[in-house]
């Protein structure tokens, strides 16, 4: 019996074509729900290899109770949706899709900080809704982005890649990381800075670190009280890293100008959450890496990984 392959959204067939020549595949056929737990269960007990995606919840009941398992290739390059001590105990190998989308995710980084700044999407809507009657000196005024304190909370490859975007627009960059990174500031100019210096110096704080025991929830309402009230903040990371009841407070009470998010606590996010309400707010559905060409180019890493992993071989990209 050949070993059997579940994906969990539904993929375009040219992606999923090298797979189904080899091995017997089986896919969730909707793109935009995820596939119900109890399917994704029962469909993981006899798969050899399970092609994720964020929304699923690779656990340690899913794990232990899938014997055929081999490898779980996340399309992502975050894998917090697994429980990665569960699967070194059962010998399973984790794939990840890193540095594919790290351009692409600091463009989509870059531009929500440049839309929060300068109004962009409330000066759309404003337009449409046939609010514009005249011009004035302070219509939709936002804030200047050039020559403005960059203050960056995870310096990784995207966070190096937003860097250097910044630079662009000469403003000043800060980060803060785990580890400090000398190489990176000799070669892009930016400086370390303890994350209260940072929060306390940034015209524009963006959050690009890592769910881990060690982010989680970092950002409360002390965080956004020490920021100035002219300050943006940006999440392109993970939204459990952010009480979303303290932004809303610190934004509402002017602790902090507003935010743009792209990741929420809870996805979908409510579309009657609070946050949602608020002018200085915006939100967008976890697109940081959603490119065409990216996104392509992400699915098919993944399906290389399985391949490799099914064939004795070492995947390109393994956590």
């Amino acid at each position: 019996m050949r070993p059997s392959i579940y994906i969990t959204r539904k993929l375009p067939e040219s992606i999923i074509a090298p797979l189904q020549a080899q091995f017997e595949v089986d896919m969730w056929e909707d793109e935009d729900v995820p596939v119900p737990r109890d399917i994704l269960l029962h469909k993981a007990e006899a798969s050899s290899a399970l092609l994720t995606m964020l929304s699923d919840n690779v656990d340690q009941e899913l794990i232990q109770n899938s014997p055929s398992l081999k490898v779980v290739a996340n399309l992502a390059v975050g894998y917090d949706n697994i429980d990665l001590e569960a699967a070194k105990q059962r010998g399973v190998i984790i794939c990840n899709t890193p540095d594919v989308l790290t351009e692409t995710t600091a463009d989509l980084t870059f531009g929500l900080l440049m839309a929060t700044a300068r109004r962009i999407v409330e000066a759309d809507r404003y337009i449409k809704e046939g609010k514009w009657k005249s011009w004035s000196p302070l219509l939709l005024a936002g804030l200047d982005i050039h020559q403005k304190t960059l203050g960056i909370v995870g310096m990784g490859s995207i966070g190096e890649a937003v860097a250097r975007r910044a630079k662009g627009f000469n403003m000043e960059v800060l980060y803060h990381n785990r580890s400090r990174k000398k190489e990176s500031e000799q070669r892009l100019g930016v400086h370390y800075a303890t994350f209260e210096d940072l929060l306390k110096r940034s015209d524009f704080v963006v959050v690009l670190a890592p769910l881990n025991e060690g982010t989680l929830g970092m950002f409360q309402i002390e965080q956004f009280t020490v920021m100035k009230e002219t300050a943006i903040f940006i999440n392109a990371a993970r939204g459990a890293m952010v009480n979303e009841e303290a932004l809303e407070r610190a934004i509402v009470t002017g602790e902090i100008a507003g935010a743009g998010l792209d990741v929420f606590e809870s996805e979908p996010i409510d579309p009657d959450h609070p946050l949602l309400a608020l002018d200085q707010v915006v939100a967008l559905p976890h697109i940081g890496s959603a490119s065409q060409e990216t996104r392509y180019r992400m699915m098919s890493l993944c399906v290389e990984n399985i391949l490799a992993v099914l064939k004795g071989n070492e995947p390109k990209t393994f956590v």
